[in-house]
């Protein structure tokens, strides 16, 4: 009988000559992965369209709500740090969720995290454009449609991204360095000006909208502003020493991001004289402190803004278009997208599509405004929140798997290393603590189009997992490929 350790797994569809297509590895650093991972958040875009909704719902104290979703982000954090420690990969969650439990589950949740991702995504492309046209229209009186811009923008992301993972990352820190500048500035600024009203208020549990029930009304919105915080782990292929750079970079990202947030937050609510009714009726509540702060200088905050939705296009579409490109390789999707450049080693049909997908939505979207019962077109403001609420429900359920799966993970492939505190402990608290957004998303009885996203959910859960039980049974070499490939190997 062969040793099962000599015998590698069977070529994957996306293989050239019996070896699977890889990435350039260890071209990107600890702080490129790390700024890529925060441009992917998109400190800037997430709170100036998020805050006003997160104020209104949490209340004075919506820092302390910040706070909460800061923890349990870093709960989240601690799971994909200790995974990519022990198998680091492109397919991130896909991978990791597959390893554990087998490749039904590997492909119901590439299936999921790539369908969550590009609906977010959706929300990002729309938003840029959006942006754009609100910025030109404040200083110019030009009111140009924002799907214009939405398009140029995406086209010029995407050329970047095919250029090369080292260019695009680079660029996508450039953009991410010049948003948090400004708002850092604005928000010291705002305090400054306003030092003689501070108040301890917004860090008060009291201060909270309904206590604890207010608190868990506003997590959801609160941990939106950190997604993509999970970037790193899906350019571990690419990146140097990536058991130990991706856990840094986690790290580091959810940290830096959390205390921006609580400063930005801060700075926002204080500007506002701690006025809730009036801050949440604000378009965009941190561009009101800017011009109330810095007057002709506010134009800064349009300039962080800018970009800010750049760096999370680049970003954004990078990383989880590589998710899709190491599915595609392991056969979890059609081989097509296990394609990689022959010079660059970028993962160009992924990229390509991932974006062609998140337009087609976008369009989709704008058709059923058209057709329904306002017959109005569709506000690029109103559609980030729509899309990132469906999208994140289908990321939540990917991060809820990945909870659950890390202590037996351990517990099976490396029971030596099992820690209980960080291998069952900090996941069973990350997957309570994602049971509460999850809950807010999904509760009955919210309004059009909110109400119907559980069910579309649900219906992507149950298809996804009907498609993965087929192709399993078509290709049972399926289990061995699941996450065959690790991003250090030689």
């Amino acid at each position: 009988m062969p040793d099962p350790k000599a015998v590698g797994p069977p070529p994957t569809p996306g293989a050239v000559g019996g070896t699977p297509q890889r990435l350039r590895g260890g071209v990107l650093g600890m702080a490129d992965i790390a700024a890529a991972t925060m441009a992917n958040v998109g400190p800037a875009m997430s709170f100036f369209f998020g805050f006003a909704f997160l104020s209104t719902t949490a209340g004075v104290a919506s820092p302390l709500t910040i706070l909460a979703a800061g923890v349990a982000v870093a709960l989240l954090g601690n799971t994909l740090a200790q995974f990519s420690r022990a198998h680091p990969s492109a397919g991130s969650f896909i991978t990791f969720v597959g390893k554990t439990f087998g490749p039904v589950s590997a492909v119901t949740t590439a299936l999921l995290a790539v369908l969550g991702y590009i609906i977010a995504m959706a929300s990002v492309i729309a938003i840029s454009g959006g942006f754009v046209q609100i910025t030109l229209h404040h200083y110019t009186g030009l009111d140009l449609p924002w799907i214009i811009w939405t398009l140029l923008l995406t086209g010029l992301s995407v050329v970047l991204m095919l250029r090369g993972v080292v260019v695009s990352t680079k660029w996508a820190g450039y953009f991410f360095g010049v948003e948090m500048l400004v708002l850092v500035v604005v928000s010291v600024a705002t305090l400054v000006e306003h030092r003689g009203n501070l108040s301890a208020a917004p860090f008060l549990p009291d201060h909270i909208h309904h206590g604890l029930r207010g608190l868990a009304a506003g997590f959801p919105l609160a941990v939106y502003l950190f997604i993509g915080w999970e970037n790193s782990a899906a350019l571990a292929e690419e990146t140097e020493n990536p058991r130990r750079n991706v856990g840094r970079a986690v790290f580091s990202s959810i940290g830096i991001m959390t205390v921006s947030y609580i400063l930005f937050s801060y700075a926002t609510v204080t500007g506002f004289g701690y006025d809730v009714a009036r801050l949440g009726a604000a378009r965009i509540p941190f561009i009101d402190v800017a011009h109330h702060t810095l007057g002709a200088l506010a134009f800064l905050a349009y300039l962080g803004g800018l970009t800010s939705t750049l760096g999370v296009l680049i970003a954004g579409i990078n990383s989880q278009a590589r998710l899709v490109f190491n599915a595609g390789r392991e056969g979890l999707l059609p081989s097509f997208f296990g394609y990689v450049h022959p010079t660059r080693r970028t993962p160009n049909n992924a990229i390509v599509t991932f974006a062609a997908i998140s337009l087609l939505i976008i369009g989709g979207w704008g058709l059923g405004h058209l057709l329904g019962a306002d017959g109005g077109p569709m506000n690029p403001v109103v559609f980030f929140t729509e899309s990132s609420s469906l999208g994140s429900i289908l990321i939540l359920l990917v991060y809820l798997a990945s909870n659950i799966a890390l202590p037996l993970y351990y517990r099976r492939y490396r029971p030596q290393e099992f820690r209980t505190g960080r291998h069952l402990v900090l996941p069973a608290l990350g997957a309570l603590a994602i049971l509460v957004p999850l809950y807010y998303l999904a509760k009955p009885g919210q309004p059009a189009p909110y109400n119907w996203f559980p069910v579309a959910a649900l219906a992507a859960l149950l298809l996804s997992v009907g498609y993965a039980t087929l192709l399993v049974r078509r290709d049972p070499g399926l289990a061995e490929r699941v996450g065959s490939v690790v991003a250090d190997a030689e």
